[in-house]
């Protein structure tokens, strides 16, 4: 999050743009840069990093115990005992998926808010600029002041009650389909790569050192299906990214999720339900990516530690 957030916070603000300007990555860098600043590209990653902590443990915690659970439940027979079905990723994803959403939403309310309100707060009229400049020509323009996590919260609280800070809800719960696919895509080509490689060297898949199991991925394998399971997930629920987004940053006000898909067809066509794609498409596949490299390696280095950790207890216990 902390290497990809720029994408994060120029995707959030195109998507709650109604109105549309077709700049390049680079260009909306770039202005974002001469207008706020180097701060104004990471306005509300102090609550994103908080947010994905907690959403990513909240999450694994979850998905890696139905998934323990489900594969424990299976024959010793089955064809592909380190990979879930299909069905069963859709199960592991829907538990996480949804205990995740309703856990978190008040921190992704605030870090939306505090993001796209460095570019919403008001400019000073054309009065005020001109007494301004005549008070004193050295004088530097006003900056737009970016609000702190806590006061943006405050001020949702202030203006919708506590509810405000599940803004966005419904949207939230149907993009939990986004992990689905995104687990279920990476177990299918997990067991593709797999069968492949076994098909290939003609071993079982405990087969001693030369067996080819989910141990035997190597990191660019896992960069690899990382990505592109983010890019189908991502790709397939965009729509319904832009309308939290919307309701997150209150800019919008929807009766349903589906009138909200239904108004911006209407009023901006289909280019409004994927406004900001290409930041964030490329800040989703990186982040998969690295999170699935990442989060095997660390858990390879805990199992180690525990261990060893283990043997030196008993050894203490038999002294």
């Amino acid at each position: 999050m902390a290497l990809t957030y720029p994408l994060v916070n120029l995707s959030t603000r195109a998507a709650v743009q109604t109105k549309k300007e077709d700049l390049s990555i680079p260009e909306a860098i770039a202005r974002t840069l001469k207008q706020e600043g180097l701060a104004g590209l990471y306005s509300g990653l102090g609550s994103s990093l908080f947010g994905i902590a907690v959403t990513n443990g909240v999450y694994y915690a979850f998905y890696e115990e139905t998934r323990s659970i489900l594969l424990r439940r299976r024959p010793k027979t089955a064809t592909s005992p380190h990979a879930l079905t299909t069905g069963e990723g859709i199960v592991a994803g829907l538990i996480a998926g949804s205990i995740t959403t309703l856990a978190t939403n008040p921190i992704w309310t605030v870090q939306t808010a505090q993001s796209t309100r460095s570019v919403t707060v008001r400019e000073p009229s054309d009065v005020e600029a001109s007494a301004s400049a005549s008070a004193s020509s050295s004088e530097k323009p006003l900056r737009r002041i970016k609000p702190s996590a806590l006061s943006v919260a405050r001020d949702i609280i202030s203006e919708s009650g506590v509810t405000g800070l599940w803004r966005g809800i419904g949207p939230a719960l149907i993009l939990v389909i986004n992990p689905v696919i995104q687990y279920t895509t990476f177990e299918r080509l997990v067991g593709v790569l797999l069968a492949w490689r076994i098909a290939r060297r003609g071993v079982t898949q405990t087969g001693g050192a030369g067996g080819v199991g989910r141990s035997s991925l190597s990191d660019w394998d896992l960069f690899v299906l990382g990505a592109v399971s983010k890019l189908v997930a991502t790709g397939g629920t965009y729509p319904y990214i832009v309308v939290k987004s919307r309701l997150q940053a209150a800019t919008h006000k929807y009766e349903s999720s589906l009138r909200a898909v239904l108004h911006i067809l209407k009023s901006e066509g289909v280019s409004g339900l994927y406004a900001g794609l290409r930041p964030k498409l490329l800040q989703s596949v990186l982040t998969a990516a690295f999170m699935f490299v990442a989060q095997r390696r660390i858990y390879e280095a805990v199992k180690k530690f525990m261990l060893v950790a283990a043997e030196r207890k008993r050894i203490a216990a038999r002294a």
